[in-house]
């Protein structure tokens, strides 16, 4: 399972309580799954890299993703 490279945030533990008229009637072990997404992000050294980002991180801020060229910028520069 991938984790988050930049909070190490990983997969948690814990049980399903099902609830029946009041009453607790039955414990099951679960998993829940982080919100992770394989991003190209600029590293510290100014390098571009992919890595597994949360989307806590993304939506914080926490991480610079790498932006695209435009395309005309690509003909121009492909042109001369």
């Amino acid at each position: 399972m991938a984790k988050c490279e930049i909070c190490s945030k990983d997969m948690m533990f814990g049980r399903h309580i099902s609830i029946t008229r009041s009453q607790v009637s039955r414990r099951a072990k679960r998993n829940w799954k982080v919100n992770v997404r394989r991003v190209k992000i600029v590293d510290a050294k100014g390098v571009t890299r992919y890595a597994y980002v949360c989307a806590s991180c993304l939506k914080s801020g926490s991480v610079t993703r790498a932006v695209k060229a435009p395309k005309t910028a690509v003909a121009e520069a492909a042109a001369v």
